[in-house]
């Protein structure tokens, strides 16, 4: 029989104290990579993601129930508890908890955690190897710091708005990225963070606090749009779907539909013209270089619309895929999702709920060789893991709090409601 390989972060305890997306994504990551995660929530409303619907899973009668699709997108393999931390004798538990963890990844706003003691300094002198993540809008520094910050609230002052969308002179304003791109990138962000200081107790037994927020993070992926300004001193605009430094790369209309075009270099540029019947474009005075195509943009799209309109996007798309350029047409999340490279990349997948129903979810990209990815727990249900939680806490030798519950020296887990 073929040995089970374990995940790369087997034996990694995360306590997940973090809600909507920035840090379920990180979390969820690491789950997938063989970490247990426990998730605390709210008591009775839970991440508020559990809301964010409709469409929602159906509970056995057919109601909605507690998993919102956007919750399900977050938080495979972890465990769900709820805990009130309001209540002195819930925060007990928790520091239990804490105590047993290698890992906390948390977005309070700053300073709520500490002000009821569990906060990092505080944890931290009870176990100082713990890596903490706090997660916020805008840090925990800052004339920003103690702002709320949402994903478009981010996109918005973080410039990617800006960025992106038509142009003024064709009707277009600043639009928001059709996910939620700022959190999903704060999250991966968070997990190499983690992976590094955990990379970092490794070596010197020593843990370490992490200060990340969304709007750092968001500055820190406007990349080449962003050093463009600091080489150049000019203000980005919006340009649709074309590059700011390559060109052609961009949609074009065809007969049917959209068509991406990404030509990254001259060689690429002649090879594509003459796949579109027109090779003396490529050695037009206009369009010779990268350089000159940037500068000559409209005029090059111009040509390119007329020629492509002439057929439907499938066949411009195999016959520039001969040639060696990069094109395809722009698919829909339903073709996308029934694409048959997605179903054999294994990217989508089903995973069987407590009550055996199956639920399809998006699959992971990492393909590990030695410590593959392991889908072993299906999105929670708010508390479903409650019992096997408070037995793990009894079981441990956490340290002591100042509202441990003993009988006879042995720890006894409070009651949670």
């Amino acid at each position: 029989m073929e040995q089970i390989k374990k995940g790369a972060l087997a034996g990694i305890r995360v306590l997940d104290l973090s809600r909507i997306l920035a840090g379920p994504t990180a979390t969820q990551l690491m789950g997938d990579l063989g970490a247990e995660v426990i998730k605390v929530e709210r008591p009775v409303f839970g991440d508020d993601t559990r809301r964010w619907g409709p469409p929602f899973v159906p509970d056995a009668e057919g109601a909605d129930s507690d998993l919102s699709a956007y919750f399900l997108s977050a938080n495979r393999n972890k465990k769900s508890i709820a805990i009130d931390i309001t209540n002195k004798t819930q925060v007990g538990f928790l520091k239990k908890l804490i105590a047993i963890s290698d890992v906390v990844i948390e977005n309070y706003k700053p300073g709520d955690l500490a002000r009821r003691g569990i906060g990092y300094e505080d944890m931290a002198r009870l176990k100082p190897d713990l890596v903490w993540c706090s997660i916020s809008g805008f840090g925990q520094t800052g004339p920003y710091r103690d702002r709320t910050g949402y994903d478009f609230l981010i996109q918005a002052m973080g410039g990617m708005m800006s960025i992106t969308g038509h142009p003024d002179a064709e009707g277009g304003q600043p639009t928001k990225v059709g996910v939620g791109i700022a959190d999903v990138m704060c999250g991966m962000y968070a997990t190499i963070g983690i992976l590094a200081a955990l990379r970092h107790k490794e070596a010197t037994g020593e843990g370490q606090y992490i200060d990340l927020s969304l709007y750092d993070t968001q500055v820190a992926w406007l990349i080449n749009a962003a050093t463009n300004h600091l080489v150049s001193g000019k203000r980005p605009e919006r340009l649709g779907n074309a590059h700011p430094n390559i060109a052609p790369y961009q949609t074009f209309p065809t007969a049917d539909r959209d068509l991406a075009v990404a030509v990254g270099n001259d060689e690429q540029f002649r090879r594509f013209c003459c796949a579109i019947g027109l090779p003396e474009l490529g050695c037009d005075g206009r369009f010779r270089t990268n350089r000159d195509r940037v500068e000559n943009r409209n005029d090059l799209a111009k040509i390119i619309t007329e020629a492509l309109r002439t057929e439907n996007a499938d066949v411009w798309a195999e016959r520039l895929l001969k040639a060696g350029v990069p094109a395809g047409q722009v698919a829909g999340i339903d073709d996308v999702l029934a694409d048959p490279h997605t179903l054999a990349r294994d990217m989508v997948i089903t995973m069987e709920q407590q009550d055996g129903r199956p639920v399809r979810l998006l699959g992971n990209p990492l393909k590990l060789s030695a410590t593959p990815i392991a889908y072993q727990h299906p999105p929670p249900h708010l508390d479903q893991h409650r019992a096997e939680i408070v037995a793990l806490v009894e079981r441990s030798d956490a340290p002591c709090t100042s509202i441990d519950i003993r009988r006879e020296g042995k720890l006894i887990c409070p009651r949670l409601d």
